[in-house]
């Protein structure tokens, strides 16, 4: 677990390189075109708006979710600019980690003046979402 911890390290230093160049207080899409830029800049592998569809009882179903973007094949980044994060903020994520089973997630809200993260760990064995610290908030049955 700490590899993946040192990993967000280093990831969550380009998404404040993204805010420190940028600034606050834009739309959504520039600061995705930003982070596409710098992620680039570094030659760190992403995907963007990469597609998941999602199962029911073994089954896909006829729809799907765009993230904003994997990273490392194994953190997911969601982009706010908005005025606060909001539970349905981190409810987004949280279905985007389920779906995805990647080591971590990372909610960034690019609208305040100082850029605004929040880091979280998926447990695959346990199938449930926690703090960096270790403190469970989510699970998926």
């Amino acid at each position: 677990m700490s590899d993946i911890k040192g990993k967000l390290y280093t990831r969550v230093g380009t998404l404040y390189n993204v805010h420190k160049e940028l600034g606050p207080g834009l739309n959504e899409k520039i600061y995705q075109g930003g982070l596409k830029t710098e992620l680039e800049l570094q030659n760190i592998p992403y995907k963007r708006e990469y597609t998941v569809k999602p199962i029911y009882k073994g089954k896909l179903l006829d729809a799907e979710y765009k993230l904003d973007f994997l990273i490392d094949d194994d953190i997911v980044i969601e982009l706010k600019a908005v005025s606060s994060l909001t539970d349905e903020h981190r409810a987004q994520l949280f279905n985007y980690m389920h779906l995805v089973r990647p080591k971590a997630g990372i909610l960034v809200n690019f609208s305040s003046k100082s850029c605004v993260l929040e880091r979280y760990l998926f447990d695959s064995t346990n199938n449930r979402i926690t703090t960096m610290t270790g403190e469970s908030l989510y699970r998926n049955k």
